[in-house]
């Protein structure tokens, strides 16, 4: 039987939230809105991974 490294769901998690990620990075306009964004996917990522 093949099995797959990580179940279907937590992939699609996975991807949906870089998705969200790379999307919030074009739209912010500062460095200080980047870092706000990469801090709320940083813990987006470590929500879908527990």
């Amino acid at each position: 039987m093949n099995k797959l490294p990580l179940n279907m769901g937590g992939l699609f998690s996975t991807l949906s939230v870089l998705a969200l990620l790379m999307l919030s990075l074009t739209a912010c306009n500062t460095i200080q809105g980047a870092g706000e964004d990469l801090e709320r996917g940083a813990e987006e990522i470590q929500k879908a991974a527990s």
